[in-house]
């Protein structure tokens, strides 16, 4: 991620329109986004424990990855533990965490095999050793691979990734190295988590819940929103087809008359 000194230059304004246009294909979205909802209520209608929801979570997360990979779709971005979840009962984010260690050391291997890259987005300050060593080795060794590009926004809130990427560019001022009137939103937008990540161009929410929860609200600007009523541990290639489904029938137009197309 972009440190304090500099905003990661890989990709600037012009990149993230391309990637818009390109996103608009009608075949495939270029970038989907998932946050994964409902693992704890599919569990309570089975009589489950709510860890046993999260673990069957982590089962439709390889079917989603394997899916998306087979569709077309060039980057998945999956919300997979937000800044407030620490908030839960300690047991369940003891289970959660214990499920993120068993991914990456279970499916690092597989992701890497089938060239996928990891990479992470959140806040890394603070997190246990152990957990940031993990994720910067699922990052590190699938670096050079160019196939599906998986996010994983990990410790991560939208307002806390705009309020780091607000102080950077304070910052910046502070030092005389950027002017205040220079500031423009294509500016902020480079000091967030991941600049050479174009916006998603459809969310999905599942559980039937209707809100973004935090979750890429700058990116989400002229994201198509899906909400599917499956639950999490339910979601398969059928349902993430539906939405793309969905997302076809959508006439995206960017603030503009006419929609944009990748021709």
């Amino acid at each position: 991620m972009p440190d304090a000194k500099a905003p990661n230059t890989a990709a600037l304004a012009e990149p993230q329109r391309a990637a818009r246009v390109a996103g608009a294909d009608p075949d495939v979205p270029r970038h989907v986004a998932i946050i994964m909802d409902g693992n704890g209520r599919w569990a309570a209608a089975r009589g489950l424990p709510r860890v046993e929801g999260h673990r069957r979570g982590v089962e439709a997360l390889r079917r989603t990855v394997r899916a998306a990979g087979e569709m077309g779709i060039q980057c998945l971005t999956i919300f997979s533990f937000s800044s407030e979840n620490w908030q839960r009962p300690i047991s369940e984010v003891r289970d959660l965490m214990g499920l993120l260690r068993r991914f990456i050391r279970n499916d690092l291997a597989e992701l890497h095999g089938n060239n996928v890259r990891v990479r992470i987005i959140g806040e890394r300050a603070d997190l246990d050793p152990e957990i940031s060593s993990l994720l910067e080795e699922a990052e590190q060794l699938t670096r050079r691979n160019d196939g599906l590009l998986l996010v994983v926004a990990f410790n991560y809130g939208a307002r806390d990734e705009i309020a780091r990427a607000a102080r950077r560019v304070a910052e910046e001022v502070a030092r005389g190295t950027l002017k205040p009137q220079d500031v423009t939103a294509d500016t902020l937008g480079r000091y967030l988590d991941a600049p050479d990540i174009g916006d998603p161009d459809l969310i999905i929410r599942t559980s039937g819940e209707q809100r973004l929860s935090n979750f890429l609200l700058w990116q989400a600007a002229y994201s198509e929103l899906v909400f599917s009523p499956v639950y999490w541990p339910d979601f398969d290639r059928a349902v993430l087809q539906q939405a793309i489904d969905e997302y076809r029938r959508r006439e995206r137009r960017f603030g503009g008359l006419a929609a944009k197309t990748g021709s």
